[in-house]
């Protein structure tokens, strides 16, 4: 099996210190070799930065999660031998004490301050109306001249976004600053089920955890400006204390992203195989172009930042 990647900025040294950072999979499918490149990463990211590492289970679609899948994410860890310190030990536990939905008051407080602030407005396109006025998909804004009450049913909730609006973060090299682009124009804070979308649900949990150190594939770049945008909404300039790794993507030979769905690239597949952990660094590690060896997650990161740094 054979994959293709391209390369990330070098990491800075010395790393900067932060308290905590955190892993966060979706549990809409087992967990692939990407996520176990990604939890590596952040795993050594972590520890040169003297952070903790929050386990976050993002759990609020309702349609594609299932309870085999959140046990895939422990038994995952477990397997790669890959650290967590705070967050649920077992399925049992998340279940309990950290599924989202025992936050949902924090996300319904959320999302009442941006209606009573003026900030969204009601949205009742479906993405077949969105892709006949443009062919991008891209949500131009028709629905705020409608003034429809937010409080009716079918409808989602979008936040009011001027064009052209710059935001400002910490990179891997210091502060930077970049557009909100068109792709996250509008987006969406509360789904049509009056459930909360992604992006707030992820700003809320980072603030309500502390999490002041975020490592995330290159694909969700947007999404890290559209959720640097949202914190300023809701008055929390803490978020903009991040620091934000966003590593490329380890992709199918295909070119392809890898996919939840692709079964042979899944741990529990090659788990199921016969594969050792240190296999699976290997494969990982033949991906990126490093040669050595790789028995776990440090000496995988470690030589992937050298590699990038040209050392």
């Amino acid at each position: 099996m054979r994959f293709c990647s391209v390369q990330i900025p070098a990491v800075p040294r010395p790393f900067p210190a932060r308290l905590k950072t955190r892993i966060a999979p979706t549990p809409s499918g087992y967990l692939h070799l990407g996520n176990v490149f990604s939890f590596a990463l952040t795993a050594f990211l972590a520890e040169n930065c003297g952070a903790r590492i929050l386990l976050r289970i993002d759990d609020l679609d309702r349609e594609r999660v299932r309870p085999e899948y959140i046990q895939d994410i422990f038994d995952t860890l477990h397997f790669l031998e890959l650290p967590w310190h705070e967050g649920p030990k077992d399925a049992m536990m998340f279940a309990n004490e950290y599924a989202q939905e025992h936050r949902m008051p924090l996300y319904r407080q959320a999302l009442e301050q941006l209606k009573e602030d003026e900030r969204i407005f009601a949205c009742n396109c479906s993405r077949k109306r969105i892709l006949t006025q443009n062919e991008q998909g891209i949500y131009t804004g028709s629905c705020i001249h409608k003034h429809l009450d937010p409080n009716t049913t079918d409808v989602s909730w979008r936040l009011y976004t001027p064009p052209g609006a710059v935001l400002q973060y910490h990179g891997p090299d210091g502060p930077a600053a970049a557009v909100l682009p068109a792709t996250q124009q509008y987006f969406i804070v509360r789904k049509k089920d009056t459930f909360p979308a992604y992006q707030l649900a992820s700003v809320v949990d980072d603030i309500f955890f502390g999490v002041d150190l975020t490592v995330r594939g290159q694909d969700l770049y947007d999404s890290t400006l559209a959720q640097l945008y949202l914190a300023q909404a809701l008055s929390k300039p803490s978020f903009g204390n991040t620091v934000f790794y966003h590593h490329d993507l380890l992709l199918a030979l295909s070119g392809d992203k890898l996919s939840k769905s692709a079964g042979d690239t899944s741990v529990r597949y090659l788990r199921k195989e016969g594969w050792k952990p240190a296999d699976i660094y290997i494969l990982i590690g033949k991906a990126l172009g490093i040669p050595e060896p790789l028995n776990d997650w440090r000496t995988l990161a470690d030589r992937y930042w050298r590699l990038m740094a040209g050392h």
